[in-house]
């Protein structure tokens, strides 16, 4: 029985680290804007890592997972995707995403 935790996560690649919380949010297209990615992380609804967070400059780096509104977002730096082990599982019911989603082991 394996340990590892499987959790189905679209990959988020930023060019440097760090960047902050509630761009990350608009470059994974769960929010229209800034200013919504702000309200939404100070009243509590994003968490960082397990953990909610409600500062919205709170610096995000390559390997962490974000969630808001049932969606998971793992974070990495482009051109170091060998990193992680990735598995390509498309689900039969579920609509197309803007970006490949993915289940990411960790």
């Amino acid at each position: 029985m394996s340990d590892k935790k499987e959790i189905y996560a679209t990959l988020v690649e930023i060019r440097e680290e760090p960047v902050a919380l509630y761009k990350i949010l608009k470059l994974g297209n769960l929010v229209s804007g800034g200013g919504e990615a702000k309200q939404i992380i100070s009243e509590g609804y994003v968490s960082l890592n397990g953990e909610v967070e409600t500062r919205k400059r709170k610096k995000v780096y390559a390997g962490d997972m974000v969630y808001f509104n049932e969606q998971y977002l793992q974070i990495a730096l482009q051109g170091e995707l060998a990193e992680y082990e990735i598995v390509d599982t498309p689900e039969e019911n579920e609509a197309p995403l803007k970006k490949p989603r993915r289940a990411i082991q960790f």
